[in-house]
């Protein structure tokens, strides 16, 4: 237990150090592209959805609609942001 909080704690310190590096031109593009990379926790939720009895089915009901409006969201960014650069 103790391994999993401390693997935690460090992404933790290790994302916060990286989010803070990147350039405001590049943040857009980078989350649009780590929201779509959220489709694969979609396959995951639906697998979790067979597994585990009623909970695991209710969980990973609960995980595939939060990973859903995670990537539709990602690409309304992106859409809206390509849109600002576009020729008029």
């Amino acid at each position: 237990m103790i391994d999993v909080i401390t693997i935690f704690i460090l992404a933790v310190f290790i994302g916060i150090e990286v989010i803070t590096k990147v350039p405001p031109t590049l943040h857009t593009p980078l989350m649009s592209g780590s929201n779509a990379i959220s489709g694969i926790a979609i396959v995951g939720a639906i697998i979790s959805t067979r597994v585990g009895g009623e909970i695991g089915t209710w969980l990973g009901l609960s995980a595939v609609i939060f990973a859903t409006i995670n990537v539709v969201g990602g690409f309304m960014v992106t859409d809206r942001m390509l849109k600002m650069f576009k020729r008029r």
